[in-house]
């Protein structure tokens, strides 16, 4: 029986997903959210096969999740479901450890295909997505706002995101447990690091390097 925590940000989506999977054999939902930080939570308390995740989700997304799990639950391997089939997004989510990657308008039997990979041990890639794109977004003399996303500890991606989403210095470091003196000063050092003078020089950053959509903040 394949165990699967389900995450998106979607009601109607994951209802969806939650009967689709369930229309399959040996397949179990153990759990749902439309949150990444719930995210993590049910993967340390249920410990499952998968996670079918999506990128863009509040608060934390889908490819800073992909990056907490092995602390959590190690033998949990990430399938992400996402609308974004940009060779930028798909480059990202397989640095930040995913076992494969599902376009979100695939044929329903391209999941029951990529579960079933995952099961055997193997990667998916959905049949939409150009390898060879792929493959040069993934060389590491590339450059490009991904590669940049390299220098940030997870805690000022996890900043950076929240400043693009449009929440305020005060509003971060109560959802963060942090002062705000700790925020404005992740708020700083993410400018130096990448360069970047003002807020809303950060939020164009964090769209390129796929921390958020373009319609957020």
């Amino acid at each position: 029986m394949m165990r699967i925590v389900l995450a998106d940000d979607h009601q109607l989506v994951r209802a969806g997903l939650r009967s689709l999977l369930q229309s399959f054999p040996d397949v179990s939902v153990l759990a749902e959210c439309g949150d990444g930080h719930e995210a993590l939570v049910l993967v340390d308390r249920h410990q499952p096969d998968v996670l079918l995740l999506d990128i863009t989700l509040p608060g934390l997304n889908g490819l800073e999740v992909a990056r907490r799990v092995p602390k959590l639950s190690p033998n949990t391997r990430v399938l992400i479901l996402s609308m974004h089939a940009g060779a930028e997004y798909v480059a990202q989510a397989l640095r930040a450890g995913v076992a494969g990657y599902l376009i979100k308008d695939s044929a329903v039997d391209e999941l029951k295909v990529a579960l079933d990979a995952l099961q055997r041990g193997r990667n998916y890639l959905s049949t939409a997505i150009s390898q060879s794109v792929v493959s040069g977004f993934l060389d590491p003399a590339g450059g490009g706002a991904q590669s940049q996303l390299s220098v940030l500890t997870p805690r000022q991606r996890e900043i950076l995101q929240l400043i693009a989403e449009g929440h305020s210095t005060r509003d971060i470091a109560k959802r963060l447990g942090l002062s705000v003196k700790t925020v404005e000063s992740h708020r700083s050092q993410l400018m130096d690091r990448l360069d970047i003078r003002d807020v809303s020089g950060l939020v164009r950053f964090a769209i390129r390097a796929g921390l958020v959509s373009a319609e957020a903040g």
